[in-house]
């Protein structure tokens, strides 16, 4: 955008308490949530890449093996991905957008994808580079390399290999507590190996939260605040800071409202809202992580669900559907690669990250106004000719979630106001779309708030594509 036309779209903005209206705060405003640096940080990134790759995929199917969750511990001399290229990854997330991305270093197979000699179930044990190979090494190579964010997922409870029980229990169902602490010590040995020997992370991902060690887990606080105290933890320890949650399903829709606090953990201790849609007046600030696979749920790459055998794709309005369904939500969007046998992004999930990448960026692109405000309101003029059909509104998260209640109008020929949509929840960011109206200006209204509305940008577009109803 020229600053010319963006100086002029700004001044023709009006911000403040609209005759009429009285403010809706009082003079003393309520202590707010507010988010650390990493999480305003991570919010701002707005799209990861997921990357699942583990040893079941090598094996061949109709041997008892379900690679999601492997239940038999497999020879790891099958683990070969010849043609592997972390480079090629990065592509296909830099394609679609992608500020950060997210490998599966240790999944439920218990297989580890790095150098280690902490058991006998990893690289070392393979024949990939001679036994000498390293995937999270290459990915975090590749990721600085293209200026992605790195994130690792590390299964927390140890895997099948270590025995998926867990707590570990004797035949008559009590707790063998030395066997459990042994566990735990050994899932303590992969973490730390994992986050001390290959730099800064920017998330960290525990599948299934983390057991707490009052009930004999791995003391993940102490290894995160030693090695990755700046890291985002997905479904991480509750009570730690730099949390974010999941959204209670794997489609990439976050409910509507999805406030970005919230409360209650799972009883494994992981910040996994109890309630999805968070809690606006909930203690902590945790927003929404919105997880999907490319493939319709399927996170590895077999020979069944590729193309071929019939497997079904998201398509490609379905992938932009979930943007507006998690990103226009106030949440991140994190997509899933299928890594293949190979070690590759198979090329034509490689397309739909393309498409993806290209619709999202042209429906996003030339705003016909931009305005900021601080106050319950905030007027813009709109371009004399064209309809408008799509909004963004984002708060300034730094001083916690304002608004409550909102409504956007448009000024049509007549010289009324017409309300175009409304809402709850903004947060980071809320996209809406509506049918195309032609108006001179659109006006945009907080109805509740906590405290004194700080809007960091208000935007509108019209946008030629198919129209979103999020």
């Amino acid at each position: 955008m020229k600053s010319s036309r963006r100086e002029f779209l700004l001044s023709a903005a009006a911000c403040g308490v609209l005759p009429g209206m009285r403010p809706l705060f009082g003079a003393v405003a309520p202590s707010l949530v507010k988010p650390t640096p990493q999480q305003v940080l991570w919010a701002e990134q707005e799209l990861g890449m997921f990357f699942h790759m583990d040893l079941p995929i090598f094996q061949p199917r109709g041997k008892g093996v379900n690679t999601e969750h492997c239940q038999k511990i497999l020879d790891p001399r099958i683990y070969n991905p010849a043609k592997l290229d972390t480079d090629q990854w990065m592509e296909a997330a830099k394609a679609m957008g992608a500020k950060y991305v997210v490998f599966v270093a240790y999944h439920g197979s218990g297989f580890m994808q790095w150098q280690s000699d902490l058991f006998p179930y990893g690289l070392k044990q393979s024949p990939w580079r001679g036994g000498k190979g390293d995937v999270v090494r290459d990915f975090m190579d590749s990721a600085r390399k293209y200026g992605m964010k790195p994130g690792l997922y590390a299964y927390a409870r140890g895997g099948r290999y270590l025995s998926e029980k867990f707590p570990v229990k004797r035949a008559d169902g009590s707790v063998d507590k030395a066997a459990q602490r042994a566990k735990s010590k050994m899932i303590e040995g992969y973490l730390e190996e994992l986050w001390r020997d290959y730099g800064e992370f920017f998330e960290l991902w525990y599948d299934g939260g983390v057991l707490p060690v009052s009930q004999g887990g791995p003391d993940v606080e102490r290894l995160v605040s030693k090695y990755q105290p700046n890291a985002i933890l997905f479904q991480g320890p509750g009570h730690m800071k730099n949390l974010i949650r999941w959204v209670g399903n794997e489609r990439g829709v976050a409910p509507y409202p999805c406030w970005a606090t919230g409360g209650r953990v799972t009883q494994s201790d992981g910040a996994k809202e109890s309630k999805f849609p968070g809690h606006p007046d909930g203690p902590k600030w945790m927003p929404g992580e919105c997880d999907l696979p490319l493939r319709c749920h399927r996170w590895f790459w077999t020979p069944e669900n590729e193309p071929n055998r019939g497997w079904r794709y998201w398509t490609d309005d379905e992938l932009v559907d979930k943007y507006y369904t998690s990103v226009g939500r106030g949440c991140n969007m994190l997509l899933n690669a299928n890594i293949n046998t190979d070690g590759l992004v198979p090329e034509e999930d490689f397309g739909y990250y393309v498409r993806f990448g290209k619709s999202i960026r042209a429906r996003f692109a030339n705003p016909l106004a931009v305005a900021s405000c601080e106050g319950d309101a905030v007027e813009m003029a709109l371009p004399a000719s064209g309809p408008v059909n799509q909004i963004s509104v984002s708060e300034d998260i730094r001083e916690g979630q304002r608004v409550r209640a909102y409504k956007v109008e448009g000024l049509v020929p007549d010289g009324g106001w017409k309300t175009l949509c409304e809402g709850t929840s903004v947060g980071h960011k809320r996209i809406q779309m509506f049918d195309p109206v032609v108006v001179a200006k659109l006006r945009f209204t907080v109805t509740e708030a906590a405290d004194r509305p700080l809007i960091r940008e208000f935007a509108a577009w019209n946008v030629k594509e198919r129209i979103v109803k999020a």
